[in-house]
């Protein structure tokens, strides 16, 4: 078996585990289990980071949406109290919207499906090209930390300040 064979398993395979994990997430009723799926979707979709080449995207996929946003998240699930049953009466009424967009995203993946099979074999950009290499890499890390130093320190406040707000509000309740 190539190697290009072998990524392009690896690349099913992530892709099969992230539509599982996405389809776990909107259909389990627990939310810390939803949580947990949505982890294991988001390391799927890191998977398919590395097997396009992108090692960078890779590791700030696992790093800060595994590691920090799904950890703060499984943290406020945990302190809130939520009312599960009051939510999922209200969505049961809603199902028509689900199956709306349900149908909407069956016809994009349709389309794209259909204009994939028309214009040939699809190829892998960053394999191809060479897109992530080490200077590339350094060349985003000198631009976020010296041009958009500002921005970086700014959004990580702002996440402080959402984890702050979130225990307030739980001790409020308490």
């Amino acid at each position: 078996m190539t190697p290009a064979q072998i990524s392009q398993y690896a690349f099913y395979f992530f892709a099969a585990l992230a539509v599982v994990g996405a389809i776990g997430t909107v259909t389990v009723r627990n939310v810390v289990h939803s949580a947990i799926f949505l982890i294991t979707s988001l390391l799927a979709t890191a998977g398919i980071f590395l097997t396009l080449g992108a090692q960078f995207v890779f590791a700030v996929q696992i790093v800060l949406y595994v590691g920090g946003i799904m950890v703060l998240f499984i943290f406020v699930i945990m302190l809130v109290n939520l009312d599960v049953a009051l939510h999922q009466m209200q969505f049961k009424r809603r199902w028509w919207v689900a199956g709306l967009l349900a149908l909407a995203l069956g016809g994009q993946f349709g389309a794209v499906i259909y204009y994939s099979r028309a214009g040939g074999v699809l190829e892998i950009p960053a394999a191809r090209t060479g897109a992530l290499s080490p200077q590339n890499v350094q060349q985003f890390g000198l631009a976020l930390f010296e041009k958009y130093a500002l921005p970086f320190e700014i959004a990580s406040v702002l996440l402080l300040v959402a984890l702050i707000g979130a225990v307030v509000m739980t001790k409020k309740r308490v």
